[in-house]
């Protein structure tokens, strides 16, 4: 039976002496087989093995990934990523496109809710401009958008009516309420100082409450109301009252102010 060392004694009667290819100093087995240095042919084996490493080191940046973070569960971070994100109808808000205007000032016309006399006062300003703001949202949580009207005056600005339109579909609205466009009137509040909003999803009328002697432009304060559709109308959600400060807008600013004092130079 041949021991450890019958290896290193026939590489050396192969390959000649210590010097040669076959022995220590050549690149050859030490004691007990382990390989100390690589030869010609191994060392060739060894630079196409790091090519190779190279290769597919380079092909993973190519892709713009993360080296060995492509491999395995790390591919569908990727890939949720991608995807795309859900519309706003899905999340059940809001519509897929932009919603279609409607001519408010016919929507107020034809509104067998609204009287005679709001009608005939509903006029331009300036040449075909009607002191009129209109809105678009989900109120209703219906097929079409709903319609938030607002009628002011034209001098100031003042709110005097605001206006709520439901689109029906399939002759739901009630008979002698729909408009010429199939819209209903669903809420309207003709008050002094009144304007409506839409706040994500939900209606926020305000009101500007007035004292004796107030300016238009100063209110003593203003009631915030917060409307939800609950079945088939508004109903009163919340309700805030703010009281403004008197000092705002009194006087010019000066009132109050001491005078100041003469220096000493200015004395002689």
């Amino acid at each position: 039976m041949r021991g450890l060392d019958d290896d290193v004694d026939d590489g050396r009667a192969g390959g000649g002496s210590g010097d040669a290819s076959g022995g220590v100093g050549g690149g050859g087995r030490a004691r007990g087989g382990t390989v100390r240095a690589a030869g010609p042919k191994a060392a060739g084996v060894t630079a196409m093995a790091g090519l190779a490493a190279l290769g597919l080191f380079a092909a993973a940046c190519s892709t713009g990934g993360t080296g060995s973070r492509d491999e395995g569960a790390a591919r569908a971070d990727a890939t949720a990523a991608a995807a795309p994100t859900p519309s706003a109808t899905a999340a059940g808000r809001g519509y897929a496109k932009e919603p279609a205007r409607v001519d408010p000032v016919a929507l107020l016309k034809g509104d067998p809710k609204i009287g005679a006399r709001m009608k005939d006062d509903l006029k331009p300003c300036v040449a075909d401009a009607y002191p009129v703001d209109t809105s678009y949202g989900n109120l209703t949580g219906g097929t079409a958008p709903d319609v938030v009207v607002n009628v002011m005056t034209c001098g100031d600005a003042v709110g005097i009516g605001t206006y709520v339109y439901r689109k029906q579909s399939g002759g739901s609205a009630s008979p002698g309420t729909a408009t010429a466009d199939g819209y209903e009137n669903v809420f309207m509040a003709e008050d002094a100082a009144v304007y409506g909003t839409i706040d994500r999803g939900d209606l926020i009328v305000t009101k500007q409450v007035y004292a004796e002697g107030d300016p238009v432009a100063y209110p003593s304060g203003e009631d915030v109301l917060t409307y939800r559709w609950s079945g088939n109308r508004f109903t009163q959600h919340d309700w805030v009252h703010n009281d403004f400060s008197r000092a705002v807008g009194e006087g010019d600013g000066t009132a109050g102010v001491p005078e100041p004092a003469p220096s000493a130079s200015a004395t002689g």
